[in-house]
């Protein structure tokens, strides 16, 4: 076992480890070649603000877009380190800093800010990013104009930072007949602009990585329109494009429960892609959760991948919270100051993963973010945020970045 595993016994804390390294030394470039060995972000891209050009408002930093971004229009649960970022990058909001200050975000739509963050992946070792595409939004042109702009910056950022980008279509909200929408933006991406040809594009088992999020699920939590055969459809569309198909499912998909559709065409489906994905973010919460989880789940699904010759990437998480959006309560799933994290990252190891998927890199929505956030957010009357509990903003970053290098058995042995 690797020296950082021996977070199971608590020999050494983790926050003394992380906290007496440095940013990982940058590799020049990451081998976008295969997902195997590699530790991929989710990038959501998301986020706008008034008057950065895009005309959508506060999207995702409040429940009103079109209000004014402040006390009692929020629905964000961490707040953005922003210090690092230039004047042109900052928008001011509502909200005040305990000094008085005004609490500034920043917008996916700026340039600069998004091939920043692939720098920070790059300054700490994390090998690149899932942008999420989320199919419905392709449906109307202010939408599919940002999402556009957004995958332009990931281009741009991903090539300069010698990092590696795929593109996610979640189908969350599509309606029936609504995967048309996929293979059609995937046509055009491909054949007008053409990213496959980008030496940045991730690729696996010698084709470019498309990942479809939603397959299997049933409608506990969000009702699907669309049917397990339009996937099957989508799926088969993209394999015979040349692709690599990963597919992002529920927790349940092996035994057909919890949040997993029943449908004895469901495996069969499965069975047509080259990775399999499953969701984790509020299927446990605490350590002895994690445990459980990897026996009852990882390990018998790497069994049932391993048999089928398909790949499995585990998806981990840092704590999940959203107080602001939902009213649920603060802190929900606590990050125990990054132990949360890394035992599931050491569980999906002894479990016989070779990659992972953490989500997410900029999600301060659900409070699953692992990018840049302060321990310093804004204060005041019916203002509650959460913060880094005190340790450095780059710390997940750096938590993240060992991740990779447990993954591929580059961390010293005892």
């Amino acid at each position: 076992m690797k020296k950082l595993c021996r977070l199971a016994g608590l020999a050494i804390t983790l926050t003394a480890f992380v906290s007496s390294t440095h940013a990982a030394q940058p590799s020049i470039v990451v081998d976008r070649s295969t997902l195997t060995g590699s530790v991929m972000v989710g990038y959501q891209g998301w986020f706008n603000c008034e008057g950065d050009g895009a005309e959508l408002g506060w999207t995702h930093w409040c429940k009103t877009r079109r209000n004014a971004f402040g006390p009692g229009n929020v629905s964000v649960d961490l707040w953005p380190d922003v210090s690092e970022l230039d004047e042109d990058e900052r928008f001011k909001t509502g909200f005040k800093h305990a000094d008085g200050s005004t609490a500034e975000v920043f917008s996916s739509g700026n340039r600069k800010t998004v091939v920043r963050h692939f720098q920070w992946m790059r300054d700490y070792g994390i090998d690149g990013a899932f942008l999420q595409r989320f199919a419905n939004g392709l449906r109307s042109d202010p939408g599919k104009r940002h999402k556009d702009n957004v995958l332009s910056h990931v281009r741009e950022g991903a090539q300069k930072a010698g990092r590696s980008y795929a593109v996610m279509y979640d189908l969350t909200g599509l309606p029936a007949g609504g995967t048309k929408t996929v293979s059609d933006d995937w046509t055009a991406l491909r054949r007008e602009k053409q990213i496959t040809k980008d030496a940045a594009y991730q690729r696996h088992a010698g084709k470019p990585v498309v990942a479809v999020w939603g397959v299997g699920f049933n409608d506990g939590i969000k009702p699907r329109s669309y049917s397990l055969a339009e996937c099957r459809e989508l799926i088969e569309f993209l394999k015979n494009d040349g692709c690599s198909v990963m597919l992002g499912v529920p927790t349940g998909w092996r035994e057909q429960e919890r949040d997993a559709m029943v449908d004895p065409e469901l495996h069969g489906v499965l069975k047509l892609a080259d990775v399999i994905s499953p969701w984790t973010p509020g299927r446990y919460r605490d350590l002895k959760g994690v445990a459980r989880h990897a026996d009852k789940f990882w390990q018998p699904d790497i069994r049932w991948c391993a048999a089928q010759r398909l790949d499995y990437m585990p998806v981990v998480f840092p704590g999940f919270s959203w107080h602001n959006l939902k009213g649920d309560k603060l802190d929900a799933i606590p990050r125990l100051k990054g132990q949360f994290l890394w035992s599931q990252i050491a569980a999906a190891k002894r479990a016989g993963s070779d990659m992972l998927y953490v989500a997410m890199f900029d999600e301060v929505d659900e409070g699953t973010a692992i990018f840049k956030c302060t321990n310093d957010p804004p204060v005041g009357e019916g203002v509650s945020f959460l913060t880094y509990e005190g340790l450095p903003s780059d710390y997940y970053l750096k938590l993240v970045g060992k991740a990779g290098k447990l993954l591929r058995g580059e961390l010293e042995s005892e």
